[in-house]
């Protein structure tokens, strides 16, 4: 969801990419409550983090609570910026209880994102 947003955002001034802890196909759900906010995903994959092992990065984001330093210790990067968000993936519950929640952790998401993508423009024009 964070590159999704990434990508829709910045409209190609950002190069985002993303990984999970294993490789893996997107949850359903997740293509759908990004679909719901106009954003494809519906052919994007999570690569693990061995996919960027030895890359540098401007900006490193985590949104995973398991994204310890650990596991990070092969990527690259120049700033690290972390948000809690819940996993909705481990939601339990009925259909509509998991989907709302897939909704509710796309929302933090988005307003995350956008706060990121605000904080590089506020810097970018303090050091012009």
């Amino acid at each position: 969801m964070a590159e999704g947003y990434l990508r829709f955002y910045a409209n190609g001034k950002v190069e985002a990419h993303s990984a999970g802890l294993k490789d893996t196909d997107l949850h359903p759900y997740t293509v759908q409550v990004m679909e719901e906010d106009n954003i494809d995903m519906s052919s994007h994959s999570s690569k693990s983090l061995d996919a960027y092992a030895g890359q540098q990065f401007d900006y490193l984001i985590t949104v995973c609570r398991n994204a310890d330093e650990e596991l990070l210790k092969d990527i690259r990067y120049t700033h690290r910026i972390h948000f809690d968000v819940p996993d909705p993936s481990i939601k339990t519950g009925s259909d509509e209880e998991i989907e709302k929640e897939f909704f509710r952790v796309r929302e933090i998401i988005k307003k995350n994102m956008l706060k990121f993508l605000g904080g590089i423009l506020t810097d970018q024009y303090q050091t012009a």
